[in-house]
């Protein structure tokens, strides 16, 4: 899979300054669903043990394109960078850490396949990493990715989408108020929130197109 990006040429009728712009490449963005598993609050002194990006859909300015399915996707299970671990984070996801500990994909390599293959999916799009809340997500990813892949982060140091807003702003909701048990059923997905990286990284997917194309109707 790879995104196509066309330019857009005029009908002779334009100024200099108009054929210039048209002929310019359109922006696509191409968006990444993404969740993470870890072993504690915050990246450095805890541990990414699992995390999934899912492709999500491209935006071109006019019109959202989501996926036909969900099954373009990427999946690692990461050995642990420290000792430090949070029983509590373990509780939820119910992943074994101590078998990570053996079995896990060192970071380097599984953050440097992730960042390669964001790439490819994208083609000439603009990689835009989605998650709610972003700010959970985002900041764990953006951290491995500088500390950990050979390229660095294929979403640079800014381009993320937090659903939590997007739902805020579209609903005329305040934010305290924009969670995801506040999401009516008409945005909901037909998956269940698991805390499997894969299988949230795909519900999340199917809520950011779902919020998209929503006009901000609460009735269903």
């Amino acid at each position: 899979m790879n995104i196509s990006v066309r330019g857009n040429f005029g009908d002779g009728q334009s100024s200099k300054s108009d054929i210039a712009a048209e002929k310019a490449e359109v922006v696509v963005d191409a968006y990444f669903s993404a969740d993470v598993e870890t072993d504690g609050s915050i990246p450095g002194p805890f541990s990414i043990l699992s995390f999934a990006l899912v492709y999500a859909g491209s935006f071109d300015g006019n019109e959202f394109r989501r996926p036909h399915d969900y099954q373009t996707h990427f999946y690692r299970e990461l050995k642990p960078i420290s000792k430090e671990f949070e029983q509590e984070a373990l509780d939820v996801n119910g992943l074994d850490r101590e078998l990570l500990l053996r079995t896990g994909m060192p970071p380097e390599q599984a953050m440097t396949e992730a960042n390669e293959w964001v790439r490819r999916i994208a083609g000439n799009a603009r990689p835009i990493l989605v998650a709610y809340p972003l700010s959970f997500d985002w900041s764990w990813l953006y951290w491995y990715f500088v500390r950990f892949s050979e390229s660095g982060s294929p979403f640079g140091y800014s381009r993320c989408f937090d659903l939590k807003t997007a739902f805020a702003v579209k609903g005329r909701l305040p934010i305290s108020q924009a969670g995801r048990s506040n999401i009516p059923k008409l945005l909901g997905s037909g998956h269940l929130h698991t805390h499997n990286a894969l299988d949230d990284a795909i519900e999340q997917a199917e809520i950011f197109a779902n919020i998209f194309e929503w006009d901000g109707n609460h009735h269903e």
